[in-house]
């Protein structure tokens, strides 16, 4: 695996594909361009589902002490999302991912992206956020039409009837915004070409489409600090992610990097 290895985005969206691990996990070093065009041409082909997941620092600790989880990922498309990854990337193979393609950007930049219309579904978060995110989207790509399904707080009871309405939409694409691991295993163990062609875990992407979390301002995001915004927003639920988890991260990192052979936990 050569993890400094640079492709042209005139080649084909497979041969752009350079993978780089980190905790195991195959993560997609490609353009968002790149993606776009990758994601496009399974979207038309008739082979299996595409799940698409995005990696970050707070993932990767997951990873490490939740088995299910790294398997769901496995099946899965991973991106990079955030300032964590990418320091992974250059510690372990002497470069930084090209793009950062956290799902928050880079799910309505597809949507935009897209020219054939599609029918989109929406999972998750609280009752009225799919609704509202999905009003959003329409103003940011109008030509998709979509429906939202379920808000994300349904029983192992309720699944099979979720699951059936799923079907019923007849959905190209699958936005599922339950948060990290649950929507992956989700996605990994209940959904099928039944379902959709694309099945994406987009975590708090409703919340802020709908208005109920504020992003970061663009001078933060293009310092890469949004991690500092949230927690400043929200410390109680996040100082656990972020100031004991940023620092496990690293470690975890390093380990990595100079105990190759030590196992994935």
């Amino acid at each position: 695996m050569d993890g400094g290895q640079q492709l042209s985005d005139s080649d084909s969206p497979a041969a752009e594909t350079v993978e780089r691990r980190i905790a195991g996990i195959a993560v997609a070093d490609l353009t968002g361009d790149a993606a776009i065009r990758r994601l496009e041409a399974e979207l038309s082909a008739g082979g299996a589902p595409t799940r698409l997941a995005f990696l970050n620092a707070h993932c990767v600790n997951l990873v490490r002490r939740n088995a299910s989880y790294r398997q769901a990922l496995q099946e899965c498309l991973v991106l990079p999302d955030g300032i964590g990854v990418d320091l992974a990337a250059q510690l372990l193979y002497g470069a930084r991912f090209r793009e950062n393609l956290n799902g928050t950007d880079f799910v309505p930049r597809l949507l935009a992206a897209l020219e054939r219309p599609c029918r989109v579904a929406l999972i998750g978060g609280a009752p009225g956020v799919a609704e509202r995110a999905g009003a959003r989207f329409r103003e940011i790509a109008p030509r998709h039409d979509y429906t939202a399904v379920s808000d994300g707080y349904f029983d192992a009871a309720a699944q099979p009837g979720i699951l059936a309405a799923l079907e019923r939409a007849r959905a190209d694409i699958v936005l599922v915004a339950m948060g990290v691991p649950a929507q992956e295993i989700f996605i990994a163990r209940a959904l099928d070409f039944r379902h959709g062609r694309l099945f994406v875990g987009v975590g708090a992407l409703f919340d802020f489409c709908a208005g109920n979390v504020s992003r970061a301002p663009k001078m933060i995001r293009r310092l890469r600090m949004e991690w500092v915004w949230r927690l400043a927003l929200e410390p109680a639920r996040l100082w656990r992610r972020y100031i004991l988890g940023n620092p496990a991260f690293l470690l975890g990192i390093l380990r990595d990097r100079f105990l190759p052979h030590h196992p994935v936990g």
